[in-house]
């Protein structure tokens, strides 16, 4: 059985899946003061965490240890609005890439139920 990591087409869509992420947080109100100015490390992050996630190679856990998602966005104030700006570029990112239905849709259910995951100011409603 293949992984979805293996049916995308491997690292090029998880690259692409990345950039289309970012260049809407670039420009998003909500969630760019989360991020450092440069934002070339949170991208590398992310495709390799993703990567592997997804079925791909181990680099992510072998560079920078298990993933810790919860400790590792401790720092940063993640309540409703921010969780649903970050999903919707997320999602519309997903969207864009020519997955299988059945692709998409998993990764998409991912995506949402991790983001709500990560929500550490839950008093913070959505706008």
């Amino acid at each position: 059985m293949s992984t979805l990591y293996e049916r995308s087409g491997g690292r090029a869509w998880f690259e692409a899946l990345v950039d289309r992420f970012y260049d809407g947080v670039a420009g998003d109100p909500v969630l760019r003061p989360l991020y450092p100015e440069d934002l070339t490390g949170p991208r590398e992050h992310l495709t390799s965490f993703l990567i592997q996630y997804w079925g791909g190679p181990g680099d992510y856990s072998a560079q920078r240890g298990h993933p810790r998602l919860r400790m590792r966005h401790v720092n940063f104030a993640i309540g409703w609005a921010e969780r649903d700006a970050w999903f919707r570029h997320m999602e519309a990112a997903v969207k864009q890439g020519g997955l299988s239905p059945e692709d998409e849709a998993q990764m998409i259910d991912y995506f949402n139920t991790s983001a709500t995951f990560l929500i550490n100011r839950p008093q913070q409603t959505a706008s």
